[in-house]
């Protein structure tokens, strides 16, 4: 991560689900909209066509990285859970068979979250909980059960993920982000979600983005593997059903 001192400018994406197309649309993305770091807030894999690109791509990077729900289910034996037809699951079954052991490894080797020290405070970032990928927040929880959390994290910005919705919200001192999802967003919007946070002056700055890529490339991709025809679906129109 690049930091001289004065503003840091972190940029945050999640839910990458093997969609390279996305992948590299971001990247370009944060060529023209410089930032002192990204860090990705899980889930690799899952969903997509390409996940062995995309964790080649985010490894040669260098980006920081955190374990996703879906990660977990794929690296490790005992994530996947049995008996299970839906369309996630089928796909994470094709994800563990199609990857290397090297790719498998660096995704076992995920920790679950982590922490940036800003001058506007910790920021703490990770998919589901502090500890669980698969145990979500509610965002929209009330505002005591949000300013708990943030005393107990001691964050003035707190980054999760999994919603697969870009979301903000301000509870006391804390800023709450969701990313949203770069390859499977689910706001009624195809693209790419990308949030930018600008952590200067006593307050964090959050602009969240929307980058366009190649969505038809993105779903001939699902349809050639014989993946779920949903995902297509979903990849075009930003929803599901």
């Amino acid at each position: 991560m690049r930091y001289d001192g004065g503003t840091l400018r972190l940029a945050f994406i999640s839910d990458l689900h093997g969609n390279i197309h996305a992948l590299t649309a971001v990247k370009r993305f944060l060529t023209e909209n410089i930032v002192n770091g990204v860090i990705v807030v899980g889930d690799l894999v899952g969903y997509g066509a390409s996940p062995g690109p995309v964790i080649d791509f985010v490894k040669r990077e260098g980006w920081v990285t955190a374990l996703g729900s879906s990660d977990m289910r794929v690296a490790i034996d005992l994530g996947l859970r049995s008996g299970r037809q839906g369309v996630a699951d089928q796909v994470l079954t094709w994800t563990k068979r199609v990857l290397s052991p090297d790719q498998l490894d660096y995704l076992r080797r995920l920790p679950p979250g982590g922490r940036v020290t800003t001058p506007v405070g910790r920021v703490r970032y990770f998919h589901g909980s502090p500890h669980d990928p698969e145990t979500r927040i509610d965002l929209m929880a009330p505002e005591r059960e949000l300013e708990a959390l943030a005393e107990t994290l001691a964050a003035r910005v707190i980054v999760v993920a999994g919603s697969h919705v870009p979301f903000t919200r301000v509870v006391g001192e804390t800023t709450f982000v969701d990313p949203g999802s770069v390859g499977l967003s689910l706001n009624h919007e195809p693209g790419a979600d990308v949030a930018i946070v600008d952590c200067i002056g006593r307050k964090p700055k959050v602009s969240l983005h929307k980058v366009p890529y190649d969505y038809a490339s993105s779903a001939f991709d699902i349809m050639a593997w014989n993946l779920p025809p949903v995902i297509a679906d979903v990849i075009r129109t930003g929803r599901m059903g």
